[in-house]
């Protein structure tokens, strides 16, 4: 089986509790396709760059689960006639996108930005070296032109 993504919006003038009701719903969907929930996000509700089916907000929902290869296609047509849904969008997923969607991918964001802390260390040590130079060098000069006079 494999991994996949899908966003959904759902009507705007649900509340939590008919949000709710319509997840389960369409986790149900999931699971009679042949598919597992592997995680579900709540991003609330938002306001849609346009109009869809009349609406100007949607709820959104995000959700990580697997299914069967063939029956992705009739998953998304019950999408299309379950009448909460004004727009969804279905994406497979690699192994590694899937990871790092689930948690598993922080510590690698962690690394990343530690080598990028790292850089940025050396960066500041090689300003304070050349602001060390520069003083030097203004000092010197100072002394050369007090040996004048």
């Amino acid at each position: 089986m494999r991994s996949y993504q899908s966003v959904l919006i759902l009507k705007p003038d649900f509340d939590e509790t008919q949000v709710g009701e319509s997840l389960e719903k369409i986790t149900s969907l999931i699971k009679s396709h042949g598919g597992e929930c592997l995680k579900v996000d709540k991003w609330g509700k938002k306001r849609l760059a346009y109009k869809v089916k009349k609406n100007r907000f949607g709820y959104y929902l995000n959700i990580y689960h697997t299914c069967e290869n063939e029956k992705v296609s009739s998953l998304e047509a019950k999408y299309k006639l379950y009448d909460a849904i004004i727009k969804f969008m279905v994406l497979r997923l690699d192994d590694k996108e899937l990871e790092r969607a689930m948690g598993n991918g922080e510590a690698e964001e962690t690394e990343g930005n530690g080598v990028k802390a790292e850089a940025e260390s050396k960066k500041e040590d090689a300003g304070k070296q050349d602001e060390k130079e520069s003083v030097k060098e203004a000092s010197a000069s100072d002394e050369k032109k007090e040996g004048d006079e």
